[in-house]
């Protein structure tokens, strides 16, 4: 690794531009942007414990930077993505789809305008509708709609077949299609066809489908039958496809609906595109990333998303016009007026620039704060939410993946077998007070919540441990006393309840048992000093047990009295399970740790009202149920709590009363 000091530059201009660091294979491994590059790189060469632990990481792979001058922000963003899309930067967030989604097009370019699914690249002169997450959605509406707008759905194969057979197709036979291979309409009637379903699917079909419902109801009074019947089947095919897309916002609103979801290792982006206030498609993926600052994301995400409009070279003048030609008229039709985004990026204005000048027209990035907008964008980023939920426990439920990071573990911390019993701990509290500590179990590579087990960190004289690292070695010296108290490693079988001395809490209900297995493997949350602490305990104990740590700084993995740390993949399986051990257990500690602390001010507050004492403070919050409501309370609802009579509810009533109260004349 380089030290980058070794490479720092003197001589970088106070300008706009856009910049690249490379390593000592010459490969790009990161590009960024800047109003001024002179500031912008100075803070890559900080004191490295100053920086971002990826930042930290990507400066030191680097060995070399190099910088272009631009004339304007919007420039930058051009030359930024242009860079990212040519070298593919390992250290940038690549939001990466390996996904083609269907549309619903119209060729009105043609002179006999097709209606078709594709994924291919959007053409000028076409519409295109979408994007779709299933195909079978966008055929379902298809099929509807050929019902009512009977236009050419065949490839240019088989319509030019039936124009030398002078046949139609299937569709021309079941009145699916108009048949104009074979001259049943003209190409102007044809193309009028097209046209209306294009005004329908423009449009809320409201209008349509009462015209023909009206048309229905005069052909059933002319006792016309068979048309209404037809007609009837028409409306309901328009109803079915105007219920695929309910309206959500005002007519007039044409925008794109980001949400985004997102831990230390993964963004989870979810996007509603809204047209004319109706949701037209939805699409989502998940990509791996390198830096934890939502504007950053968002900016690197609307770059990504949207610079595939962007005009791409040509070879050849006239093949250049035409792609430039297409670029615009896809951007016009796929950039909408307004992106709402739940963090808004710093460079805002020359992004909207940029998007302006890519879609021909004005583009707004906005945030939505109340209302519609922002209950919509909610449901956009609980997708986001449930989206990268899913990919976990698909992964999670992966037996090849877990057996793969477990065999990695194995390997990589030179274990005789794989560890199939892991138990994580984690300690919580507020400035030293109300130490909890956290253990959580998986085995074989998944959660098993029924071992998750609390402590209460006591400490040598009651009153909490001195800091996090004796807290740690008070917790694994707990359990691993109880697991050498009297039952034996491999005994499953003895559902006795531990002894209360030990401050160990029930989970759901479900009375504790002893702790019986032994782990494999204990991960403690922290670097080199909560695993020496834990190491004493095991020790001491003549636990035959291997402890590590998972320090959250560069995410290495500390063993015990160990100068150097064991760095593994970030796409490491091992990695991946390591750090939802971490996440679970930590997420357990603060939970329990809150619940403490609540408890203990509830208790605090009650403490403080002269002659309640435990007895009446416990009947009190058994009846109403916590601290508000009892200060929320009536006199007359206070005395229906056993022991509380008419003296003591006016003395609580006094106790919680606004000190201006306290001032009004009896």
């Amino acid at each position: 690794m380089a030290d980058p000091q070794s490479y720092r530059p003197t001589d970088v201009p106070a300008l706009p531009g856009v910049y690249r660091f490379s390593d000592d294979d010459g490969r790009v491994i990161y590009v960024g942007k800047a109003k001024s590059l002179k500031a912008r790189l100075a803070n890559y060469f900080q004191p490295p414990q100053h920086l971002h632990p990826r930042t930290r990481q990507m400066v030191f792979t680097a060995v070399r930077v190099q910088w272009v001058v631009v004339a304007s922000e919007t420039e930058a963003l051009t030359l930024e993505y242009a860079w990212i899309k040519e070298f593919a930067p390992r250290f940038n967030v690549m939001y990466r789809d390996d996904k083609s989604y269907p549309y619903l097009a119209v060729t009105l370019s043609e002179e006999y305008p097709r209606v078709m699914v594709t994924r291919q690249a959007h053409r000028a002169g076409n519409k295109y509708y979408g994007p779709y997450t299933k195909v079978w959605a966008v055929r379902e509406s298809l099929d509807q709609l050929l019902r009512v707008f009977p236009m050419r759905s065949c490839s240019a194969g088989v319509f030019a077949s039936a124009q030398r057979t002078d046949r139609a197709c299937l569709n021309g036979y079941i009145d699916r299609c108009a048949a104009p291979c074979v001259g049943r309409v003209s190409a102007a009637e044809h193309r009028q066809i097209a046209l209306d379903m294009v005004r329908f699917l423009d449009g809320t079909g409201e209008e349509l489908i009462n015209a023909k419902t009206e048309q229905m109801r005069q052909a059933a009074a002319a006792q016309d039958f068979e048309r209404a019947a037809r007609l009837r089947d028409d409306v309901i095919a328009l109803q079915a496809v105007v219920e695929k897309n309910t309206v959500v916002l005002d007519t007039g609103v044409d925008a794109d609906i980001f949400g985004l979801e997102f831990d230390e290792l993964e963004a989870s982006v979810q996007v509603f595109f809204v047209r004319a206030g109706r949701i037209r498609g939805q699409r989502g993926w998940v990509s791996t990333i390198e830096e934890l600052d939502g504007p950053g994301l968002i900016s690197q995400l609307l770059m990504q998303v949207y610079g595939a409009y962007a005009p791409q070279q040509g070879k050849g003048k006239q093949r250049q016009a035409r792609s430039v030609d297409d670029v615009a008229h896809t951007a016009a039709t796929a950039i909408p007026r307004e992106i709402w985004v739940p963090h808004m990026p710093e460079d805002r204005h020359a992004l909207q620039q940029w998007l302006s000048e890519l879609r021909g027209g004005p583009v707004k990035i906005r945030k939505p704060q109340r209302g519609k907008k922002a209950h919509l964008a909610d449901t956009v980023h609980l997708n986001a939410v449930q989206a990268l939920e899913r990919h976990k426990l698909e992964r999670a439920g992966d037996l090849t993946e877990r057996s793969r990071a477990l065999e990695e573990l194995r390997q990589g911390l030179g274990l005789a077998r794989a560890p199939l019993r892991i138990e994580c701990y984690d300690i919580s509290h507020t400035q030293g007070t109300h130490q909890v500590g956290s253990m959580v179990v998986f085995e074989d590579g998944l959660a098993k919540k029924s071992d998750y087990r609390h402590f209460i960190v006591r400490g040598e004289d009651g009153n909490g441990a001195r800091d996090d690292t004796a807290a740690m070695e008070e917790v694994i010296r707990r359990r691993l006393s109880r697991l050498a108290s009297g039952v034996a490693a491999d005994d499953a079988s003895d559902d006795e309840p531990m002894s209360h001395e030990l401050d160990d809490e029930q989970i759901n209900g479900i009375p504790p048992r002893r702790f019986a297995y032994r782990p494999d493997l204990i991960v403690v949350d922290g670097g080199q000093p909560q695993v020496n602490a834990a190491a004493r305990a095991v020790k001491d104990l003549e636990a035959d047990v291997q402890v590590i740590g998972l320090a959250k700084r560069l995410e290495e993995i500390w063993l015990p009295n160990q100068v150097f740390p064991v760095i593994l993949s970030r796409s490491s399986p091992a990695l991946r399970l390591l750090q939802q051990l971490r996440d679970e257990s930590h997420r357990f500690a603060i939970s329990h740790h809150r619940k403490k602390r609540s408890k203990a001010m509830t208790r605090s507050a009650l403490d403080s009202i002269p002659g309640l004492g435990p007895a009446k403070q416990t009947a009190l919050l058994k009846h109403f149920g916590s601290l508000t409501k009892i200060k929320e309370a009536s006199r007359s609802e206070l005395q229906q709590v056993s022991g509380i009579g008419p003296v003591m509810a006016k003395t609580i009533l006094e106790h919680f009363a606004p000190p201006e109260e306290h001032n009004k004349p009896q």
